[in-house]
């Protein structure tokens, strides 16, 4: 039985997921170094490594580009920030995406939950123009209707409104988070749901310590984890 016909125990699974985008559904430091390197370029500052860049993702855009000058030269001051982070989102939303850039199993296993009747959101704290842009280039957006940025509120992830934004636009009283970093892990906490993290994103931290229910290796493991997760 191939993985896109084989069906999903329903009465094991969550009415409803919030995914993590970064690092948990697409490998995206790629594309960010180089939406990062042309702003750095252009405010004369030395470009980055991929290898950089990996560790400095998670907290949204503004602490990005806040890194990313330190590590270059003379740190941003709260004047400078606006500009470049204008230059930076404009840039990152003129590129593209591959598929490529989807980690293995992802469209299969959503197709699966969708297809279960789970209800599919994002939480990220990529600025949600981008998001929306992309999760729609990677034809992920039957699947994750509801999209909440790093400034689709006056907050982001750690904090918990973002994932509790996105569960009352999907509907549900109740959810799992699955991600890859301690943002994820807390701001799930702070609504009372539980979290699944995967082993293969950019956690900044042993993945043990995350303080995740259950941690997964591959997205197509994600339905097993599920089942297990404690009642």
């Amino acid at each position: 039985m191939s993985l896109d016909s084989a069906a999903l125990p329903s009465a094991a699974l969550p009415s409803a997921l919030v995914f993590d985008f970064d690092g948990t559904l697409i490998d995206s430091v790629p594309d960010i170094t180089q939406a990062l390197n042309e702003t750095l370029a252009h405010f004369g500052r030395r470009a980055l490594t991929v290898d950089d860049v990996r560790t400095m993702v998670g907290d949204g855009s503004g602490q990005l580009l806040r890194a990313a000058f330190a590590a270059t030269g003379a740190a941003l001051s709260d004047g400078q920030v606006p500009a470049v982070l204008q230059h930076y989102t404009d840039t990152y939303f003129s590129h593209s995406a591959e598929p490529s850039c989807l980690y293995p199993g992802v469209v299969d296993t959503l197709t699966r939950l969708h297809a279960a009747g789970v209800k599919l959101g994002l939480c990220t704290n990529k600025p949600e123009r981008i998001a929306r842009k992309l999760v729609g280039l990677l034809g992920l957006g039957h699947l994750l209707p509801v999209v909440a940025g790093g400034d689709t509120l006056p907050v982001r992830k750690p904090d918990g409104a973002p994932v509790a934004w996105v569960m009352e636009k999907l509907g549900a009283t109740a959810a799992v988070m699955v991600g890859d970093g301690r943002n994820d892990v807390l701001s799930a906490r702070a609504v009372g749901i539980p979290v699944v993290a995967v082993s293969y994103g950019y956690p900044r931290m042993p993945v043990s310590e995350l303080g995740a229910d259950i941690i997964i290796d591959r997205f197509a493991d994600l339905p097993g984890a599920l089942a297990r997760l404690p009642a």
